[in-house]
C-alpha cells in the first residue's frame, strides 16, 4: 500500500465532497471514492436503517442493492449489524465467503449466491449520531487485507463527517423552503378570507389535522391553483 499516494488520494476525495451541494451528490461521491481508493473494492454503497428497515443508498453496484436487500429481509449480516445504532462493534468484516460461516449463517450462504466473495462494513459516525454503515464489497474471496481495513476506516472517518454536514445543510434548506411554503400559504388565506395571520395558520392547522396531511402538504395544495377554495 502506497500510503502517500492513497493520502494525496484523500486530499482530493475531501475537497470534492466539501464541493458537493446536495445530500445524493454526497453519498454517491462516498461510494465512488471507496471503490477507487480501497484496494480489492468493487462495488460500495451505504446502507441506513430507518425505523427498521435497511435502505441502500447511493449504491455503486446491484450488487450492493441485492446484499442491502437480502441483509433487511434476514436481518443479520455484517453491514446490517454494522448500521445498527445499538450494537457495539463498529467494523464488520467476512473475509471469505466460500467457508464456512462463523457467523451469519442464512446470509452468507445466499450473499454467496450473489457473487459475492468478500466484504466489509464500517459504521459511519460522528460524536453526535450514528448514520449507517459504509460498505465494500469484493467478488473475490480474501482480497481484503489489513491495509483494505485501514484504508476503509480512514474513508469512512471523512464519509460519516461528510454525510452528517451534507444531511443537516438539506435539512436546513428544506426547513426554510417550508416555512416559506406556508408563509405563502398563509397570506393567500388572510386574502381570500380576511383573516388575521394567526387564524390563517389556525386553517391550516385544521386542515391538516382533518385531513392527516403534513402542515407542508397543505401549504403547498393551497399555492395550487384554486388550492384555498377547496
Amino acid at each position: 500500500m502506497d500510503w502517500r499516494l492513497f493520502a494525496r488520494r484523500m486530499a482530493s476525495m475531501a475537497r470534492d465532497l466539501l464541493a458537493e451541494h446536495t445530500l445524493d451528490a454526497t453519498l454517491e461521491q462516498i461510494s465512488r471514492s471507496a471503490v477507487e481508493l480501497v484496494d480489492g473494492c468493487d462495488a460500495s454503497g451505504i446502507l441506513v436503517l430507518s425505523e427498521g428497515r435497511a435502505r441502500s443508498l447511493a449504491p455503486t453496484d446491484e450488487l450492493v442493492t441485492d446484499s442491502d436487500r437480502l441483509q433487511g429481509e434476514l436481518r443479520e449480516g455484517p453491514c446490517f449489524d454494522a448500521a445498527r445504532p445499538d450494537h457495539p462493534e463498529r467494523l464488520f468484516r467476512i473475509p471469505d465467503l466460500t467457508a464456512p460461516a462463523e457467523r451469519w449463517p442464512h446470509f452468507v450462504p445466499r450473499c454467496r449466491e450473489l457473487g459475492v466473495g468478500s466484504m466489509m462494513g464500517f459504521l459511519l459516525y460522528t460524536r453526535e449520531e450514528e448514520l449507517g454503515a459504509l460498505n465494500m464489497y469484493s467478488r473475490k474471496p480474501g482480497t481484503f487485507t489489513e491495509d483494505s481495513e485501514t484504508a476503509g476506516w480512514l474513508l469512512a472517518s471523512h464519509a460519516a463527517v461528510a454525510f452528517a454536514a451534507a444531511r443537516t445543510d438539506e435539512q436546513m434548506q428544506e426547513a426554510i423552503a417550508t416555512r416559506h411554503l406556508i408563509g405563502e400559504a398563509m397570506g393567500i388565506l388572510m386574502g381570500r378570507y380576511h383573516v388575521t395571520e394567526d387564524q390563517a395558520f389556525d386553517l391550516l392547522r385544521t386542515r391538516s389535522q382533518r385531513t392527516n396531511t403534513k402542515l407542508r402538504d397543505v401549504a403547498r395544495e393551497i399555492c395550487g391553483p384554486g388550492g384555498a377554495a377547496r
